[in-house]
């Protein structure tokens, strides 16, 4: 994987893309979701960048198919490389409040988007009462 800067807008924008391909179906109400709440801004993204950042994680699983082109979307090493990269407390919550909205924008929470948004709670430590508190006066 490309490496991004520690905390950086294309770290945190690189786990939403993977979330988002994750389940094999890339859907174009995720991308509305993201403008609609206006989670570019957020980020501190383009819409522009956001998709390069898509583009580019998409080719590196590319690089990364095995001999016979299966491609694994959901890797847990590259899942937890891609998660350390984002080791701020309120980036992390934020991450997960994201992924949470994007997980519901096709109206299908899917099996893979829940098992990498636990592990994503896991990994880093937290739970959905952290989630609740950070967030509850928004």
């Amino acid at each position: 994987m490309t490496p991004f800067p520690q905390n950086s807008p294309e770290a945190m924008a690189r786990i939403l893309a993977m979330l988002m391909i994750a389940d094999g179906n890339m859907d174009d109400r995720e991308l509305e979701l993201l403008e609609k709440l206006k989670l570019y801004d957020v980020l501190g993204l383009s819409r522009k960048q956001f998709i390069e950042v898509l583009h580019q994680y998409c080719e590196e699983l590319e690089q990364s198919a095995d001999p016979d082109g299966t491609i694994h979307l959901v890797d847990r090493v590259r899942i937890d490389e891609l998660l350390d990269a984002v080791d701020e407390p309120k980036k992390r919550l934020l991450l997960c409040a994201m992924v949470l909205d994007l997980s519901k924008a096709d109206a299908d929470f899917s099996d893979v988007e829940m098992a990498i948004f636990t592990h994503m709670l896991d990994h880093w430590h937290l739970t959905l009462e952290d989630l609740q508190t950070a967030f509850a006066d928004e």
